[in-house]
């Protein structure tokens, strides 16, 4: 049977979705379109451009030359800055503004420059990235590392080369439907690039554009040589991580609307199938303890409301359309997981995989007694008519 993927963001604990994708493999299944967000956007970049399951776990395994995880990497230092960097920034606007009462303007210019240069060293660095380009951390890593394995030859010796292409070249060189979620903060909107709406934008940088968590990875900024987003002009136009809109947004697949389709392209396979990471699900088979509690800054009661105002801001919306569209969902463990955990252990890792093949295989039998019974064509109905109303509203111009 084929199936429209949807991959659901989620950090490191993204590689759950090796483990699903390992039994849709094992079980003959075949892919249509892809959409992910985050996390998600990476694993349907990767399934889109037909790396294998197999491919992806020497992926997850890869080390450097000191025995770390490359995925550690991601979470690098910023860049060094350039002159102009700092002679465009807002620090040095905001330093220009502040005038010292009895300080001559040659002194304070001398030490506006020393101030800049300060936090232009390591000490500094991520501080200044954090005010200059909304992230502590540089991506950078994972740009190299994505275009790496977009270039990496099929287990034939057969030449990918997909590291440059833009959305339509990957179209037209592979075949795949790929829509890649990000949030446009600049106009606040979300934005699905696809060779339809962003046909000039790099995928690898739709990859990272999707990814960039708010405030940890630093925002991605829309470059004049990517052209339009469904015909307007996003030049300057700052992107982070689709998940702060739509974290799981499978209406886009579900949707008949006309508005939709136009974008997302019609539905040819046979189901739709959501891959959802669910941190309340045990990753091993005897592991039904509580989650330990969360120790040090985030267990303080200012850090859990300002956790609980977000999550419920960024996945009220989510959670909706997941209790619509259950029957499409498959919820993989993540339980002990954390966004950011990249460093984790080969054994931990491990564990995290099988349980996403052991969750998906579960899902497939409940589905196949559920078949037994018949299909319920009335609440089919219902949540068709449901997701052409969600999806109209999130593609909303």
């Amino acid at each position: 049977m084929q199936y429209d993927l949807v991959f659901e963001g989620g950090g490191a604990k993204g590689m759950v979705f090796v483990g699903a994708l390992r039994e849709l493999e094992r079980r003959g299944h075949t892919f249509g379109r892809f959409l992910g967000t985050s996390a998600g956007a990476i694993m349907a970049t990767f399934a889109a451009a037909g790396l294998s399951t197999a491919e992806m776990l020497d992926a997850l395994k890869e080390k450097d030359k000191d025995g770390v995880p490359v995925f550690q990497q991601f979470l690098g230092r910023p860049r060094p800055f350039t002159k102009a960097d700092l002679e465009s920034s807002v620090t040095r606007q905001t330093l220009q503004a502040i005038d010292l009462p009895g300080v001559s303007d040659k002194l304070e210019s001398y030490v506006d420059r020393i101030i800049l240069y300060l936090m232009t060293r390591d000490e500094f660095a991520h501080v200044f990235s954090f005010v200059e380009r909304g992230g502590w951390f540089s991506a950078d890593a994972f740009v190299e590392w994505a275009q790496a394995k977009l270039d990496q030859a099929t287990p034939t010796g057969q030449a990918r080369g997909l590291s440059r292409k833009t959305f339509a070249e990957f179209h037209q060189a592979t075949g795949r439907e790929l829509s890649l979620v990000a949030a446009d903060t600049t106009d606040s909107r979300m934005l699905v690039l696809n060779h339809r709406t962003a046909p000039g934008v790099p995928v690898v940088w739709g990859m990272r554009m999707s990814m960039s968590l708010p405030l940890v990875w630093q925002e991605v900024v829309w470059q004049p040589e990517w052209g339009d987003y469904l015909g307007r002009p996003l030049t300057g136009h700052r992107i982070v991580d689709g998940g702060l809109l739509s974290n799981f947004p499978i209406e886009l697949f579900l949707s008949s609307d006309p508005h939709v389709t136009a974008i997302m392209g019609h539905r040819t396979s046979q189901g739709v199938l959501g891959l959802l990471i669910d941190e309340s699900l045990p990753v091993t088979e005897h592991e039904e303890r509580a989650a330990p509690a969360p120790a040090g800054l985030s267990s303080l009661p200012p850090a859990a409301r300002i956790k609980g105002l977000v999550d419920t801001a960024t996945q009220a919306h989510d959670k909706m359309v997941i209790d619509a569209f259950e029957q499409f969902v498959c919820r993989l463990p993540a339980r002990g997981y954390q966004t950011t955990e990249f460093d984790m252990s080969d054994a931990k890792r491990d564990a995290l995989v099988a349980a996403g093949q052991r969750a998906l295989g579960e899902y497939f039998r409940l589905q196949e007694t559920e078949g037994m019974k018949g299909p319920d064509v009335f609440a089919m109905e219902r949540a068709l008519r449901r997701a052409d109303q969600a999806a109209a509203k999130i593609l909303q111009p």
